[in-house]
């Protein structure tokens, strides 16, 4: 396999890395509410609440606030299935630089831009909502841990741009 093919193999590998992560996560913004009844009962299970008490009280405080809007306002929840919307809709933006990355590459770095974002909301809009901080600093280890495999993959489309630059003889002026 030449440079780059291997290149290549490998930006779509982390590319699908990437795009796996990001569905999951969306897919995971739908069923909020029995997710966090079977967290619940998995942290009850396990005796978590013994050991993490606010992460149990937290867990519990959620659910409980997730269960009244869901059985008095669940039009609040349609948010959180735009949420999950969002995060497909970029996950598809991402068959760009899986196709032609050099030429797509602004996608990456348009999530790598999204992942830094990610950093800011939580430290402004998690006090604004009553989250607590290590709430908070789970959510920005998203942003962290999403650049991480953009930036193995902008610096792989960068490596197969140079690769494939049109050679160009030096200009001689007279």
């Amino acid at each position: 396999m030449n440079d780059r093919a291997a290149l290549l193999k490998g930006i779509r590998a982390w590319l699908a890395l990437f795009v796996v992560c990001l569905v999951l996560s969306g897919a995971t913004a739908f069923p909020l509410v029995h997710e966090l009844r079977w967290t619940e009962d998995l942290l009850r299970a396990f005796s978590v609440g013994d050991h993490l008490p606010g992460l149990a009280e937290w867990i519990g405080r959620v659910r409980a606030g997730l269960d009244q809007a869901d059985a008095e306002y669940p039009f609040l929840l349609y948010g959180t299935d735009w949420l999950a919307f969002a995060h497909l809709v970029i996950a598809v933006a991402f068959y760009g630089p899986y196709r032609d990355p050099v030429r797509n590459i602004w996608v990456v770095e348009f999530g790598m831009i999204a992942c830094a974002g990610i950093i800011p909301l939580a430290l402004i809009c998690g006090p604004l909502r009553g989250i607590p901080f290590w709430w908070s600093v789970i959510d920005m280890a998203f942003g962290v841990f999403g650049v991480i495999p953009l930036y193995v993959v902008r610096q792989r489309i960068k490596r197969l741009e140079a690769l494939t630059a049109p050679v160009t003889a030096p200009a001689f002026g007279g």
